[in-house]
């Protein structure tokens, strides 16, 4: 691999997703053939379990346009872009003395994280709800 351009800054989970998938890496049975090494794939089935998976370029860039008002460090920005905090308790350890510098814009701000990210996935309330329906058909069918 070539750097083309060295420190030129910090890089969003979902930049280093993309630049993943543009190597080949995926989720499927392509693993063996595709030129990513095994580093990478660790860092790829992370980062698919992060909001990163869920984001849009589109999204992070209307997200650094509305959060220039909260006049957010550069690392705070980068790590609400890739935690995707939704809860002031989930806020708090990003951002440095929280309460002194912004107040009641704290609430204001998860509601933007809210309303330009996508919500994280229901996928364990829909394994226990498929769960609890296939016991149930179970019994009906067990009853017949």
């Amino acid at each position: 691999m070539k750097i083309k351009n060295p420190n030129a800054g910090p890089l969003t989970n979902f930049e280093v997703l993309e630049f993943l998938k543009s190597r080949g890496a995926a989720k499927d049975n392509s693993r063996v053939i595709a030129p990513v090494a095994p580093s990478e794939y660790k860092v790829f089935d992370y980062i698919m379990e992060t909001p990163a998976c869920r984001q849009t370029k589109a999204q992070i860039n209307e997200f650094m346009g509305k959060c220039k008002t909260y006049n957010l460090a550069k690392a705070e920005i980068l790590n609400i872009i890739n935690l995707a905090p939704r809860a002031l308790v989930e806020l708090d350890p990003i951002i440095e003395n929280p309460e002194a510098r912004y107040g009641e814009e704290l609430e204001e701000l998860t509601v933007l994280v809210s309303n330009v990210f996508p919500p994280p996935p229901l996928a364990e309330e829909e394994n226990t709800n498929n769960e609890e329906n296939g016991h149930e058909e179970q019994d009906q069918t067990d009853e017949s």
